[in-house]
């Protein structure tokens, strides 16, 4: 046997946000359930992992005004808004035989806004 679940949170889940208190501790609460579920399932080689995005362009996001996107790219490192495809891309990769020695992670995909 093995497998890879690996589930989607959010960086406001590790770092927080103000007016966001109810979705930050859905989020938190996934990763700690993740945490506990990776060593559950240890044993029969699944491995379970947490992607965690951060700014993420979509269709919730094309509805934003350009000011207020712009405003929050100051506060990404990278300086950019993440595309959609840079999520599925870590997704892939946790899902793949090339991280079969990673379980219990958290990979934050987020432009370093969480560090």
């Amino acid at each position: 046997r093995r497998g890879s679940i690996i589930n989607i949170s959010s960086v406001v889940g590790i770092m927080g946000n103000g007016g966001q208190s109810n979705y930050a501790a859905s989020k938190a609460g996934l990763i700690g359930f993740s945490k506990s579920l990776a060593r559950e399932l240890s044993s029969r080689n699944v491995r379970v992992n947490v992607v965690a995005p951060g700014f993420i362009q979509t269709a919730m996001t094309d509805v934003l005004p350009e000011t207020l996107k712009e405003n929050l790219s100051t506060q990404i490192p990278l300086s950019r808004i993440g595309g959609a495809e840079e999520v599925a891309y870590a997704v892939a990769f946790l899902a793949s035989e090339k991280a079969s020695y990673i379980t219990g992670q958290v990979l934050a995909v987020d432009g370093g806004m969480a560090m």
